[in-house]
């Protein structure tokens, strides 16, 4: 069975009569912003949900990933009526829902690596076109990086910025 959509207002609905609401997002996006009285269960460990007959809202950041992984998210429920809140945190935040917000939390991997990814790019190409053209290899080096990260699931950049001193603030 596919996990129905909920608006924000009927997730609310959903929420205030009894339902759990089980973010899947991981513990640096989580600890950056929340919905309260959610519960952090990263989608790598949803099956770690505790089987309870109430009915589950799973919800993400935009409504991507609970989207892509619906089924999982239904077995996970365990025969429980499961729902994704359509549109994420993102979607209930506009909706003038409240969140947790700590913004002394950093930034979650993927928004660090993009910044550090199109920063080198663009480092790269200017250098290139005003220093040296042997610059345009950082360009094409981060680009390479970026297409394996894509295809294989592991990205170094990740790695990298990850033992940054910024992030070593997260607590799950």
């Amino acid at each position: 069975m596919t996990p129905t959509k909920l608006s924000p207002a009927d997730a609310r609905t959903a929420i205030d009569a009894g339902a759990r609401l089980v973010d899947i997002r991981g513990a640096d996006e989580y600890a950056r912003e929340h919905i309260a009285g959610s519960l952090n269960l990263p989608l790598d460990r949803i099956s770690d949900l505790a089987r309870d007959e109430r009915p589950v809202v799973f919800h993400c950041r935009s409504g991507m990933r609970t989207a892509a992984n619906a089924r999982q998210l239904a077995d996970a429920a365990r025969g429980a009526p499961a729902y994704i809140l359509e549109g994420g945190i993102d979607a209930w935040r506009n909706a003038g829902h409240p969140t947790i917000t700590d913004r002394s939390q950093p930034l979650d991997m993927m928004r660090q690596v993009q910044i550090t990814a199109g920063a080198l790019v663009l480092a790269g190409v200017l250098l290139g076109l005003f220093v040296s053209p042997g610059f345009l290899g950082v360009s094409a080096f981060i680009g390479a990086g970026l297409m394996y990260a894509g295809a294989t699931g592991w990205c170094g950049m990740t790695k990298l910025v990850r033992m940054m001193p910024w992030n070593r603030r997260v607590t799950a």
